[in-house]
């Protein structure tokens, strides 16, 4: 146990809080039942956890009560080392912009396929899956560990609208987006729009005119009308039988929306 001790106590020093198995087992040598011992020892004392079977994280003792490392200081060095792209999403995004009406239960991540939740102490990270997460623009934000990657304002606020059952549903949504709508540049919605999904895009639009960001969803318009062939119902999950349509948006008005304003 000394010298797995001895190898943790050496990558605190250098500022590293995270660590494999095999990367121990390679510095320190010996046995591996051994390490794995020592290592549950460490766990059982509250100094070590483990985020993801094999990926440990050191836990210093200002974050004993938590269980574990936030999540933001580590998901990007276990995303680096399974070499996966991703990107923190939805809730969590809008937090990092500023649009913190409420702090998030779950810390959300987006990959480009399925991955299993995270549940680290007190920590819950959930995985939401877009399969063409490259083109989604980014921004590298820092942390004391390092850089993460998070959707950029724009990004975040069509991925809220197309998540919208992974984000607390449309009233939350729509509260999320009234302080977000501080952070888009137009400019960059439109190109972000280009990429999305058309019904996302006009669902933004309507919802963004109804917390009064009229700027930013005047911006969407002339995409919508340009390309929005069909009506898309507001909730998806609902059916638009008999709804009254938006014309402007090309929506079926499926579902009342009632932001906390």
């Amino acid at each position: 146990m000394g010298s797995v001790a001895k190898y943790i106590e050496g990558l605190l020093q250098r500022g590293q809080h995270h660590f494999t198995t095999h990367e121990v087992a390679n510095a320190v040598g010996g046995d591996i039942n051994s390490i794995a011992r020592a290592l549950n020892r460490l766990k059982a004392k509250g100094e070590l956890a483990t985020p993801k079977r094999g990926f440990y994280v050191a836990v210093p003792p200002e974050y004993r009560s938590l269980g574990c490392l936030p999540a933001e200081q580590f998901v990007p060095q276990l995303m680096e080392g399974v070499e996966e792209p991703y990107h923190v999403a939805l809730l969590s995004a809008a937090q990092f912009h500023g649009a913190a009406h409420q702090r998030p239960q779950l810390f959300q991540v987006m990959v480009g396929k399925p991955r299993s939740s995270i549940n680290c102490g007190k920590v819950h990270v959930t995985f939401h899956v877009r399969k063409d997460l490259v083109r989604v623009s980014i921004v590298e934000m820092k942390t004391i560990r390092g850089y993460m990657r998070v959707s950029s304002p724009e990004a975040t606020a069509l991925e809220l609208i197309g998540y919208a059952r992974n984000a607390g549903g449309l009233n939350n949504v729509a509260t999320v987006l009234s302080e977000l709508a501080e952070s888009i540049v137009g400019e960059r919605l439109v190109e972000e729009a280009e990429k999305a999904p058309l019904a996302w895009v006009q669902r933004l639009g309507f919802v963004l005119e109804l917390v009064e960001q009229r700027d930013a969803a005047s911006k969407l318009l002339p995409l919508v009308q340009e390309h929005a062939l069909r009506i898309s119902p507001l909730n998806a999950s609902l059916p638009r039988t008999g709804a009254v349509r938006s014309k402007r948006w090309r929506l079926a008005i499926n579902t009342r929306v009632e932001p906390d304003l």
